[in-house]
């Protein structure tokens, strides 16, 4: 039924991150995991959940929206911190999406759905009843009446999940103490994009909508902030220059480099403007240009562990790895071996071809992933070391963790088996390789359910 494939099409988006490594491409970068980290942790205490068991993840994606897909992780679409102007309208969004976790509401999609499939089928029903009975448009008629009606029925079920969560995010930003004037700031850029591109705040229109109307929720909104004592709250400057930083970055990352320098001109040498251009030089490979304003940035502050990152990505990325090391190394240092950073002095290390440095290589690359598994990137690069020193069950099993996480599950049971075959029986590592290798099958056998027909693993 069409109904049901539009269903499931809404449903695929909303679970679009399931497999957040495998299915859509996340960013990382360790200054703004720690400022995200660092914002929501009141909001998550609010909510009465554990700070270290809530993720949240930042998706490449130029539309402004956030989700949560299962478990406790919030996406947060790189557009929606381009839109943003302050750390507290990122807030209140991530209050909003936990909100949805608290509530339960992935769990829930099935309720709505359920309902949903029953007016449905009914309206099927009642329309093979009419067409047998001769009244061949009036069974259309009635199955497409039953159809709309359903996804009418299951639409008004989200909405009431949404008006829920922001009621629920209120509380988080009450009980944190922050303001909710960043949050109706947001909603009203979203309204103003709504007028922007025609889309209508009526009734009808909004038949089909997964979201309450920007206006409502507005309105409902400003009654209960206005009577919160957190309403006249200050902003955090420290917060706030922090979050321009972290923006800045993004756009200068992501953006085209002629945008980034048409939005930080070089008459401004504001800290995210030096940020932002630096990324914009390097991206266009004016390599002087990028150190030179790497180096404007650390006269600001010599001691800034993000700083230096960036002067060794870009001797790194530009070839000279040698003249990385220092910086990187005291990046490493100076955040106490954050492993995203610890990763990159890795990269380094191996990148120099000098056999002297991969005994460092290996001792920051293991620390890297001993405290954060999920990156690739990291495990890649720890094979190397393996396979240069000879080590071959650990270099595939290294290349097992990289590419089960890479959505290559054929090739990550592959090397586990090869690493559990060669590995000390009952070690450390060889679990991990049994792990792994089930891991891999499980998934991979759920891809081939999921793709039927198609040759998945030499089997079909």
């Amino acid at each position: 039924m069409r109904f049901l494939a539009r269903l499931l099409a809404i449903l695929a988006a909303a679970m679009l991150a399931a497999q957040p490594v495998a299915a859509q491409s996340i960013l990382r970068d360790a200054e703004t995991e720690k400022f995200l980290d660092e914002i929501s942790e009141p909001l998550i205490e609010a909510a009465g959940l554990e700070p270290a068991n809530v993720d949240i993840i930042l998706v490449n994606d130029s539309s402004i929206n956030a989700f949560v897909a299962g478990g406790q992780a919030v996406y947060i679409h790189s557009g929606l911190i381009e839109a943003a102007d302050s750390a507290e309208e990122v807030q209140g969004v991530i209050a909003h999406e936990l909100g949805h976790i608290t509530g339960g509401h992935i769990i829930r999609y099935s309720e709505g759905i359920g309902t949903a499939s029953k007016i449905s089928l009914l309206s099927v029903l009642a329309g093979i009843g009419a067409a047998l009975a001769g009244a061949g448009e009036a069974a259309a008629g009635i199955m497409a009446l039953g159809q709309q009606a359903a996804m009418g029925k299951f639409l008004a079920f989200t909405r009431t999940q949404e008006a829920s969560a922001d009621l629920a995010g209120a509380e988080y930003l009450s009980e944190a103490g922050i303001s909710g004037r960043g949050s109706l700031t947001f909603f009203g850029k979203l309204l103003n994009r709504e007028f922007r591109y025609g889309y209508s705040q009526s009734d009808e229109a909004g038949f089909y909508r997964t979201h309450p109307l920007s206006g409502d929720r507005i309105r409902t909104l400003t009654e209960v902030y206005e009577k919160d004592p957190a309403w006249d709250a200050p902003r955090n400057a420290a917060q706030q220059a922090r979050f321009e930083r972290v923006k800045a970055k993004l756009t200068g990352y992501i953006a085209k480099p002629n945008e980034t320098l048409r939005d930080y001109p070089e008459t401004t040498n504001t800290i995210p403007a030096l940020y932002a251009r630096a990324y914009a030089y390097h991206k266009n490979a004016r390599v002087d240009r990028a150190l030179e304003t790497a180096d404007a940035l650390l006269a600001k502050d010599p001691e800034d562990p993000y700083f230096l990152e960036l002067k060794g990505q870009v001797l790194l990325e530009s070839g000279r790895p040698t003249e990385a090391l220092d910086p990187l190394r005291r990046a490493t240092t100076l955040t106490n071996s954050q492993p995203l950073i610890a990763s990159m002095l890795g990269h380094a290390l191996i990148a120099t071809e000098d056999r002297v440095n991969y005994e460092e290589a290996e001792k920051v690359l293991r620390a890297a992933v001993g405290r954060d598994r999920y990156n690739p990137f990291a495990w890649y690069q720890l094979g190397v070391v393996y396979a240069e020193r000879g080590d071959m069950p650990r270099a595939r099993l290294a290349s097992a963790e990289q590419q089960v996480m890479s959505g290559q599950y054929g090739l990550a049971m592959r090397s586990a088996q090869f690493a559990e075959a060669a590995l000390p029986h009952g070690s450390p590592d060889w679990l991990r390789a049994q792990d792994i290798g089930m891991q891999a099958r499980a998934l991979l056998e759920r891809q081939c359910e999921m793709e039927k027909g198609r040759n998945c693993g030499g089997r079909r």
